[in-house]
């Protein structure tokens, strides 16, 4: 290799040509625990490597691999820096597709792995289970070369500190990237023979990231305005989402687009997110045969997916339908919530309650398979209703992948094809419904996707929230009790002497929580209260939200950190970009500024704008990139709204109005419910109300002025429903 990778190592500036392949994507089947690793050593003769100790699927799926990996411990640094090597940190997670192809060609062959071996010390990471690691090294490839994406190669000396990175490199040299031996090897000449270039780039990448932003701007409604005008500029007209190819369907973008749109009654922004929820509910990245999302779309059309299915991104995106559905009243988002929990039941949720993480894109090794059909297929199903079926969700013979066809819906006129079938809408749709139940059949007799089943409290914090919200505005009490449940688990398996640990698995609960865990789950427990108006979920609120400002903020710069202060990592990292799922400090202080509502504390909100203006200046930079803190930030600057309904001594139920009632959309909105005595011992502040005449009184308050206080549910929803209509008529 060669006089080009030697250049990219010798400048900075050169760093940027190295390319980082950003493949947020699928995987295939692989081993799934301990004993499958241990068959297999049986049946190849194959020795397996210290990750069969490991519990993270990820790792176990390399732990037959002939490279001699290690997972992240002191003892493999101790171990470099006793042996004089570098250290190569492999980091991905099992529903990566390029991750495997990586593993496949490199780190299954011998040739590589005789070159790791004999070079370097080689750690593994899954990244769900060790986001702090991933966070930190994902950073410098990002700071190295403009990019980032998994799997995450870094190179690294015994002190952890990084001089090297990329993420997919090829097993041969191709389309202008460096075969990955070729890397190996003029990386382990320049770290041998130039240890002070090395050093010089290590000391250049840890100035970089040790920098903290010191901000003299301050977020105000102008930086909200500029997310949205950004966010407007690149939307796609034709088929909703923002950009090109590849799309992400962005649920917090849209969660912002329907809030700012509600706040300020800009119609525009509201029509972009409605726009985008209604392609998503009809494009191939929805699964119509068996319900939830794939991760994104390769295609400007939404139609072709990349086929993994992660929690995060149902959870997510269930909380925009919700939302959605509360805005416009649109049926199909209800129905779409509804398709997205029952896969979430049915195939990712264990039997103690809890969420697994995902599953993989792929299935007997072929990208899709398990998702993909041809028209023979239908008909073998389906017989006479097969060519209906394919017409509407464009079932052909050419396929549109592979020569196969993923169901969709994109430009099918379901009124029109009704018609022409000599059938009415509710006729189709029924006849339509049975089809995709006996497809559902027929496929899940199909070799299924792997699955990976840890349980991460964050994840699973998310989908508590989303299942308490959906329940409550749903009225579906189900969903109220699969959050209960999944609550439980945490409070019962991930929960060790008031320490929260963030993960679980085939009995082990294991590493200290990280801020995203800490902020989950105290937004969790306040939806649990809306969705149960029991207290004792606002008490746990508390708990969690103090546990978290007190291991975790940044008191003399603002915002929070990513790990505890014990961490061994090179830099305590602040996260507050909001990619799939919002950042850590995003929910941190959505949480601070609800905490404060709920209990009165105003010292909350001065921890929230603390950090509002650690991160003022990179927000400023690019506001489309923190959505989910703006819309915090829209929070914050709109002022407290609450509703609070007292129970009376003469027994009329506030509770039951409150739980049976469509409520209007009004972001923010914290609704209270329950006897007077109790909820002003949690916050003083209630203490100020007191029901009328010893009726069941509401009072409905916004930045801080109220309203007339009523005791009739009816002029309740009317208060409610005129002041929902201010604000879209502003526009």
């Amino acid at each position: 290799m060669t006089s080009k990778l030697m250049k990219m190592i010798s400048g900075a500036a050169a760093w940027r040509r190295l390319f980082c392949l950003f493949a947020d994507a699928f995987g295939y089947n692989k081993v799934k625990q301990k004993k499958d690793v241990l068959k297999m050593k049986d049946r190849f003769s194959a020795k397996y490597n210290w990750l069969i100790k490991e519990k993270s699927p990820y790792l176990l799926q390399h732990a037959t691999n002939p490279v001699n990996w290690l997972p992240w411990t002191p003892a493999a640094f101790q171990k470099a820096k006793r042996e004089g090597k570098p250290v190569l940190v492999s980091i991905g997670y099992s529903a990566c597709h390029w991750c495997h192809v990586m593993a496949g060609e490199s780190f299954e062959d011998q040739e590589t792995a005789a070159l790791l071996n004999e070079n370097y010390v080689s750690i593994k990471v899954d990244r769900e289970e060790r986001p702090d690691i991933d966070a930190v090294y994902m950073k410098v490839c990002q700071t190295l070369t403009g990019q980032g994406g998994w799997p995450l190669n870094v190179f690294l000396t015994p002190d952890q500190t990084p001089f090297y990175a990329g993420t997919y490199f090829p097993l041969h040299a191709a389309y202008g990237h460096p075969a990955f031996k070729d890397v190996l090897r003029e990386l382990k000449k320049q770290y041998d023979q130039n240890p002070d270039k090395i050093a010089a780039i290590g000391s250049q990448i840890m100035t970089a990231l040790a920098k903290q932003s010191r901000s003299g701007r301050k977020l105000t409604d102008e930086t909200v305005r500029k997310a949205y005008e950004a966010l407007s500029e690149n939307f796609d007209p034709r088929f909703g989402g923002f950009g090109d190819a590849p799309k992400f369907p962005a649920p917090h973008q849209l969660i912002f687009l329907l809030r700012f749109g509600s706040l300020t009654g800009k119609k525009q922004a509201m029509d972009m997110a409605v726009r985008t929820l209604r392609a998503l509910a009809e494009g191939g990245i929805r699964d119509h045969i068996g319900g939830g999302f794939c991760r994104y779309a390769t295609d400007r059309q939404w139609q072709v997916p990349h086929f993994e299915k992660m929690l995060y991104d149902q959870a997510m995106l269930a909380a925009a339908f919700t939302e959605a559905y509360q805005a416009t009243g649109e049926a199909a988002f209800r129905d779409v919530v509804a398709t997205i929990f029952d896969y979430c039941e049915r195939d990712l949720l264990s039997p103690a309650g809890g969420f697994y993480c995902s599953e993989d894109a792929d299935s007997e090794g072929e990208e899709g398979k398990y998702y993909l059909w041809n028209p023979g297929e239908v008909r073998a199903v389906l017989g006479a209703d097969a060519g209906l079926f394919c017409e509407v969700y464009h079932i052909t013979d050419a396929g549109n992948f592979h020569g196969q066809s993923i169901p969709h819906l994109s430009g099918s006129d379901l009124g029109r094809i009704a018609e022409a079938n000599h059938l009415s809408l509710p006729a189709l749709n029924q006849q339509l419904a049975a089809s995709r139940h006996k497809l559902f059949a027929a496929r899940q007799k199909r070799v299924h996707p792997f699955k990976d089943d840890k349980i991460l409290t964050s994840w699973n914090a998310l989908m508590i929230a989303v299942l308490a919200e959906a329940g409550r505005v749903l009225h579906n009490k189900h969903y109220v009790n699969l959050a209960k449940s999944c609550f439980h688990f945490i409070d019962t398996h991930l929960v060790q002497d008031s320490t929260l640990l963030a993960r679980y698995r085939d009995e082990e609960a294991r590493f200290s929580a990280y801020l995203d865990d800490y902020a989950f789950l105290t937004l969790a427990c306040e939806a649990m209260y809306e969705a149960t108006f029991d207290l004792t979920y606002l008490e746990k609120m508390k708990v969690w939200g103090d546990r978290m400002t007190g291991r975790f903020m940044d008191r003399e710069h603002g915002g929070f950190f990513m790990e505890e202060p014990q961490s061994t990592l090179i830099i305590r990292n602040k996260e507050a970009y909001d990619s799939a799922v919002p950042s850590g400090n995003s929910a941190a202080v959505l949480a601070l500024l609800r905490l404060s509502e709920r209990t009165g504390d105003q010292n909350y909100i001065h921890y929230a704008d603390q950090a509002f203006a650690a991160f003022a200046d990179e927000v400023s930079e690019y506001p489309a990139g923190y959505t989910f803190m703006l819309s915090a930030l829209m929070l914050r600057l709109s002022g407290p709204s609450e509703l609070v309904a007292l129970q009376g001594a003469k027994g009329e139920a506030a509770v039951a109005e409150l739980r049976s009632s469509d409520l209007p959309y009004l972001p923010g909105l914290a609704l209270y419910a329950g006897d007077p005595c109790r909820l002003s011992a949690f916050n003083e502040n209630i203490g100020i109300y007191s029901p009328i005449a010893g009726r069941t009184t509401y009072f409905f308050c916004q930045n801080f002025i109220c309203h007339l206080p009523v005791t009739e549910f009816a002029k309740l929803k009317t208060q409610l429903n005129d002041e929902a209509q201010k604000t879209s008529k502003t526009d």
